[in-house]
């Protein structure tokens, strides 16, 4: 359920330990969520995140979660609604993968896809099943803008945010008129230390800022949600190029 103010009571975070699931996390928690699940591999990352939840009042469980064991979703996230109503559950899992190596080894370059886009249909879906069944809740799926247009520097990372974004549009009109709602998140460039060392884009954002915009984008049940904004204007020409244009910017 969620508060007058729009907040979730509950959340449940697939890849637990994503920065900008844990920026969610800790703003929602200051918004009154009250219980958070995340859901990710055991690490001791994981538990020094649920530590830290913790610490800022929230009950915080944690359960396994690998987005490459499909076959495993079902049951273990199941295992989480059983235990109650969720209000929100932000899919953040996702890899960048490196181009140049995978462009020479498929199986490498599978298990970007896989990651970003196999395992997100699936997790996905079982949670998608759930809220319905709830007959409320969201569902938050960050893409990104890379799924836009794939560019030659990272197309196998932009072609699987390109499919989960086509997915979590479906399946938001799947949903319609059904309770829940699905809003798709499309960052630009994030601060973390998924993309440390990697060279910033003129519009950079953080896990703060995206965070912020999750949360406005719930108050206002918005479907579609881009940060910064402007590069909603960015995108919109960038995707009407011609293709040999495209192909001569630095990008």
């Amino acid at each position: 359920m969620k508060d007058a103010f729009g907040a979730p009571q509950s959340l449940l975070v697939l890849g637990g330990t994503s920065a900008i699931g844990l920026a969610t996390a800790r703003r929602l928690i200051a918004r009154r969520t009250r219980t958070v699940w995340l859901a990710g591999r055991p690490s001791p990352g994981l538990a020094a995140a649920a530590a830290e939840l913790r610490g800022l009042g929230a009950e915080v469980r944690t359960v396994p979660f690998d987005a490459l064991d499909p076959e495993s979703h079902e049951e273990r996230l199941g295992k989480v609604f059983a235990e109650g109503d969720i209000g929100m559950v932000l899919l953040a899992f996702g890899v960048l993968g490196d181009q140049a190596r995978d462009e020479s080894d498929p199986v490498a370059a599978v298990r970007v896809a896989g990651t970003n886009y196999t395992g997100a249909v699936s997790a996905g879906l079982v949670c998608a099943g759930a809220l319905q069944t709830q007959g409320h809740g969201s569902l938050v799926v960050l893409s990104s803008v890379a799924g836009e247009r794939a560019r030659r520097a990272d197309f196998l990372y932009g072609s699987s945010k390109a499919g989960l974004d086509a997915f979590a549009q479906g399946l938001g009109d799947a949903l319609h008129g059904t309770g829940v709602q699905v809003m798709v998140v499309r960052p630009g460039f994030v601060r973390s230390p998924m993309t440390a060392g990697l060279p910033e884009t003129r519009l950079a954002t953080t896990p703060e800022a995206v965070a912020y915009a999750i949360e406005l984008g719930l108050r206002r049940r918005s479907e579609t949600v881009w940060v910064p904004g402007a590069l909603r204007v960015v995108m919109s020409a960038v995707r009407h190029l011609p293709r040999p244009l495209f192909r001569l910017l630095p990008v």
